[in-house]
């Protein structure tokens, strides 16, 4: 999973006490775009990582994953649902599963879990879904976290000129989850 990456934030996120923060699938065309243009902006625009966009053949056989901002006291629906999070999962090969693309907005940080959340969700989907192993290159910065999370190193490497470790979940701490499309809420940290 690439990085937690920050961007600018396009507006500052109002979080109130009716505000939660929800992991799940991205189901919805809205999701999906959202969780595009959160990466674009990541790896893009902050990193300059990719030249304008990030899009590329896995894309056509991943799962999107978001976390989405809710604040049900907006009565603007555009509004009241953000994606502030991202992390996209697929099947290299039968059993063999990888993420990629993590990215957490900057105006997120500070509500806390949104990465390890989708960490979670990322991992525990595929489990459900038959995964043995599950890999992901991992931003050397980054590894703590997913040490933290039950993750350790296979190998170090340097992918897009940037120093990284692959890296593999311990699957015994986590469960397969079924219902990803409704997801969890992540325990809000400062908000």
């Amino acid at each position: 999973m690439n990085n937690i990456a920050e961007r600018e934030p396009a507006a500052i996120v109002t979080v109130t006490a009716t505000s939660t923060v929800r992991i799940k699938l991205a189901t919805t065309a809205a999701e999906r775009e959202a969780t595009r243009q959160l990466r674009r902006a990541v790896f893009c625009e902050e990193q300059g990582i990719f030249d304008g966009d990030d899009t590329d053949a896995i894309d056509q056989l991943a799962l999107p994953i978001a976390a989405v901002l809710c604040r049900p006291d907006i009565d603007m629906p555009a509004l009241a649902n953000e994606v502030i999070g991202t992390v996209r999962i697929h099947e290299s090969e039968p059993g063999i599963w990888y993420g990629s693309r993590l990215a957490v907005a900057r105006q997120a940080r500070r509500i806390g879990s949104v990465g390890s959340g989708l960490i979670k969700l990322a991992v525990g989907t595929a489990h459900a879904h038959g995964c043995k192993t599950f890999l992901a290159q991992v931003q050397s910065q980054n590894v703590p976290l997913f040490r933290r999370l039950n993750w350790h190193t296979l190998a170090e490497l340097e992918v897009h000129g940037r120093a990284h470790h692959l890296m593999q979940a311990d699957l015994a701490h986590y469960p397969p989850i079924h219902d990803g499309d409704v997801g969890f809420i992540v325990t809000r940290g400062a908000l």
